[in-house]
């Protein structure tokens, strides 16, 4: 083997431990529906800031849940300038359903929390004078199919699950969105993969914050949303407590429930992106560094490998990209893209790249990352 071509073989070994070791990430379970009517009380705790675009649609569907038992839901309004409470009770009385519906007008953010959890907090306080057997933490652009909650729970009920939570199918109405959004969930499988999480004696933990059912024990012997308060990757952070405590967990996809967020550009996307990308890495600078190296190598050797024109670069970086394009096709697949698609992951992995730096550099900047006004994960001065 030629010099230049001395550890063009790093690339292949990476994508085979990735397509026969990492716990099948790239295939997901998809929530099964619930095969009839279950029990239970359930209260959807749903935190929401600016969304009266979206919220009726997604407190609609809450209410319009079937086979289950008994469903509240409870709306945060955590200081929203828009006319969010409205246009969710709004939604409720044209479902005719309101009484099944609670808006709060949340307190001011108190100190150590996130933005999200600690109007979640509030949310759950008001949810226990319905004594639920589960509570659903969900979106507020969330528009869940009519079987959404039944099936949580017939999940959590048929494997004895403490936490169940999926991804639900995000937008690829876009172009950016098609590019990109694929890869934002190929990505989070890969970090999370969800056999992992379902095993009880693994220490893999994740979860999917757009949608989480979670029984009202589980949550008190994790220590609650308080021992998590300033997390901004909340999701993966409560499953963490809980499979620590003792709780299981179960992550997958859904087909129906979705999200009605649009991302219209490639910016906002990167934007999106940014908000917690330095953060998941700890702000480490050395996590960083090894990340975008990992990418470089995992996703960018390949096809440079192939421009090279050595039979052996070619070689093994065509087969590397061969089984990276096999490991991404069934997420393609799943948003109903051309099999071409697949064959943009390289580039792709680029974009998270720069994006993932563009985090860290906010982040040292002092500028943290920016939802809704608020600044989510701000450097700490001195």
């Amino acid at each position: 083997m030629s010099d230049p071509c001395m550890l063009a073989w790093v690339p292949l070994l990476i994508w085979l431990y990735l397509l026969f070791a990492r716990g099948r990430f790239w295939a997901p379970r998809t929530l099964p529906s619930a095969a009839g009517p279950v029990g239970g009380r359930v209260v959807a705790v749903v935190p929401a800031r600016n969304e009266a675009e979206h919220i009726g649609r997604a407190v609609g569907s809450l209410l319009a849940q079937d086979r289950i038992g008994q469903l509240q839901v409870i709306v945060v309004d955590d200081g929203s300038s828009d006319d969010t409470a409205g246009a969710a009770r709004r939604a409720a009385a044209a479902a005719g359903a309101a009484a099944r519906l609670t808006v709060l007008t949340g307190a001011p953010l108190a100190p150590g929390w996130s933005g999200k959890l600690w109007a979640m907090s509030q949310g759950v306080a008001a949810a226990a004078r319905h004594a639920p057997d589960y509570l659903l933490f969900t979106d507020a652009d969330i528009e869940h199919a009519s079987d959404s909650v039944a099936s949580l729970v017939a999940q959590a009920e048929c494997e004895q699950r403490d936490l169940v939570s999926v991804m639900v199918r995000l937008s690829s109405a876009t172009w950016a969105e098609r590019c990109l959004i694929p890869a934002f969930v190929f990505f989070f499988f890969k970090l999370y993969p969800p056999r992992w999480i379902a095993a009880r004696a693994a220490r893999t933990a994740g979860a999917a914050g757009g949608c989480i059912l979670i029984r009202p024990a589980a949550l008190a012997r994790a220590g609650g949303l308080e021992a998590i308060g300033g997390e901004i990757i909340d999701d993966c952070a409560l499953a963490a407590r809980v499979k620590a405590s003792g709780g299981s967990l179960w992550l997958g996809l859904s087909s129906r429930t979705r999200s009605l967020r649009v991302y219209g550009s490639f910016a906002e996307i990167g934007a999106m992106i940014s908000r917690t990308a330095f953060n998941q890495l700890r702000h480490s600078w050395v996590l960083l560094g090894a990340s975008l190296a990992g990418l470089a190598v995992t996703y960018g050797a390949p096809p440079l490998l192939l421009a090279t024109g050595a039979p052996e670069c070619m070689l093994f970086g065509g087969l590397a990209w061969a089984l990276m394009t096999l490991c991404y096709l069934p997420m393609v697949r799943f948003y109903r893209l051309a099999p071409t698609y697949a064959l943009l992951l390289p580039a792709v992995a680029l974009f998270y790249a720069g994006a993932t730096l563009h985090s860290a550099l906010r982040y040292a900047l002092g500028r943290g990352g920016q939802w809704k006004g608020r600044a989510q994960d701000v450097r700490a001065q001195g």
